[in-house]
């Protein structure tokens, strides 16, 4: 693969996900493409590269696919699901007990554990959520990943990974050497294609939203762009979850750290066009 050529499928695979892939990136690439350019019947990445300048779109879906990174597994990283159950929910709870309504986003949803993992502490709240309206819409760039995640199959491997065995007994059915989570829970997320790039207003506007993982992916004019439209969707009093290396600190005030809970952030008010809340105020100051 020549450096035009590599320069043409990073400057692709950026325009498309956002992934912003250095000069010494070019090892990846080809482990990752190689197999698809074979599949494509081509004998390697130049003329792999031929076939997408022609306007191939169906194959640039493939290789914007091949290049997205997919790990994931239940409760990943568990302080943010302790941040969740222990500090958003019960604000959420306290601020919409007029209105008995609650819609979460995750985006980057990848193959459904973060979702899932979400529906999982919520059906834990048992009658504090009766007659609540909760609403979890869970978005991805790859079409392959949110099949899955629809089906709700998971190997051993997966379930072992992060899962804690009780709700596994309690959630999971096994069908032969998978585990489908039950109907129950399936039935709380939403599965919707989304390029994180593009826009994503018409999802509404958010009371808790996921954003983890993904924009370590991103250049930083890319992440401010991004928070910047976050910021649009989400309820003055709401809550951002980030990734553990992810941060809005140099990037936006839109946000701000919430006190004492690493990864979690709130809308900066003072920054915001919209007036807070109430709820907002009482629970920054806790």
């Amino acid at each position: 693969m020549t450096p035009l050529d590599y320069d043409y499928l990073r400057k692709l695979l950026k325009e498309r996900s956002g992934l912003d892939l250095s000069a010494d990136k070019q090892y990846l690439l080809e482990s990752r493409l190689i197999p698809l350019a074979r599949k494509a019947g081509v004998p390697g990445l130049p003329e792999l590269v031929q076939k997408l300048k022609g306007g191939a779109e169906p194959l640039i879906a493939e290789v914007v696919e091949a290049m997205t990174t997919n790990e994931t597994f239940f409760f990943r990283d568990k302080v943010p699901f302790d941040h969740f159950k222990g500090t958003i929910m019960p604000a959420m709870l306290q601020a919409r007990a007029a209105r008995r309504s609650l819609r979460i986003w995750c985006a980057a949803a990848s193959t459904g554990q973060e979702p899932y993992s979400i529906a999982m502490c919520l059906k834990e709240l048992g009658a504090a959520l009766t007659g609540w309206r909760v609403e979890i819409i869970a978005t991805d760039l790859s079409q392959g990943v949110l099949e899955k995640s629809r089906a709700g199959l998971f190997s051993q491997f997966e379930v072992q990974r992060g899962l804690p065995i009780q709700l596994l007994v309690k959630h999971f059915t096994q069908i032969g050497e998978l585990w489908q989570l039950n109907a129950d829970v399936r039935a709380m997320v939403q599965f919707r294609q989304l390029n994180l790039l593009q826009d994503f207003s018409h999802l509404g506007v958010f009371d808790i939203i996921f954003c983890r993982n993904v924009l370590i992916y991103f250049d930083q004019d890319t992440k401010t762009n991004v928070f910047s439209r976050l910021a649009k969707v989400i309820e003055p009093d709401g809550f951002l979850m980030l990734g553990a290396a992810e941060t809005v600190v140099g990037l936006t005030e839109a946000f701000k750290p919430y006190p004492e809970r690493r990864g979690l952030y709130i809308p900066n008010v003072a920054q915001a066009a919209r007036g807070a809340q109430p709820a907002l105020k009482a629970v920054a100051s806790r």
